[in-house]
């Protein structure tokens, strides 16, 4: 691994206030799996338990974000703002300002197809790194960093639009597995000038969510909501299943 490439890309973070101490930490951000699969004998460290902290710091400090820039939001549209704002080709984007295809540690067969260009990995390396911020830096200096990264997404959102809430679920559990989720009618009734329907929303078998709606589509978008609501619950499961 080369120490120049670490070195380069603290710079760069300097450049944005964020000092970096914890050079190991740095690395392991941007040593991603099929490096370390083909160099067992160096016994180094992925990036994904710092992917799986940084998306967790990255759901608090957005969400804190948008709450205070928005008091007038209701839940819902903070729900599916945030979910905008962190959703893979967003991160994706941010990893690309910031050059990280260019410092990544990839494995001969992930480089050969691409792995520095592909949004799936950008983005878990910006997640990784912002993980490696917060161990080494702290909360406010992860704050900084996000919000100096993400602000101008916020502000470029278009707010009669953000998406529904099922392509929102869908795009984040696709993150982690590329079955996704689906949808089932668990339950309906009424007279048929009124009916209401209990949606169900599914991954691998599992509910996640419920909604209620007046018609089928209604309800599966108000489970999608409830999922995305619920996300901090079931987050763990869809990333054990990754």
């Amino acid at each position: 691994m080369t120490v120049k490439k670490i070195e380069e890309l603290m710079k760069v973070l300097e450049d944005l206030g964020i000092k970096v101490k914890n050079v190991s930490l740095l690395t392991q951000a941007l040593t991603h799996p099929t490096y370390v699969f083909e160099h067992k004998k160096q016994k180094l460290s992925h990036n994904q338990r710092l992917e799986f902290l940084g998306d967790a710091v990255l759901g608090l400090v957005m969400g804190e974000y948008l709450y205070q820039e928005f008091p007038n939001k209701p839940e819902g549209d903070l729900t599916k703002m945030r979910a905008a704002v962190v959703c893979e080709s967003s991160l994706a984007e941010q990893a690309k300002a910031l050059n990280l295809g260019k410092y990544l540690f990839l494995g001969r067969g992930e480089e050969l197809s691409g792995g520095r260009e592909r949004n799936s990995v950008l983005a878990d390396a910006f997640e990784a790194v912002t993980g490696a911020i917060y161990l080494d830096c702290g909360l406010e200096a992860a704050k900084k960093f996000l919000v100096g990264r993400l602000s101008h997404t916020v502000k470029n959102l278009d707010f009669t639009d953000f998406g529904d809430y099922k392509t929102m679920l869908q795009e984040l559990v696709q993150k982690y597995d590329d079955e996704g989720v689906s949808y089932t009618i668990l339950h309906e009734s009424g007279p048929d000038h009124q009916k209401s329907f209990l949606a169900g929303v599914l991954y691998r078998e599992q509910i996640l969510a419920k909604g209620v709606g007046n018609n089928k589509k209604e309800a599966e978008q108000r489970a999608a909501q409830a999922a995305l609501k619920d996300i901090e619950n079931w987050r763990q499961y869809l990333v054990e299943k990754k």
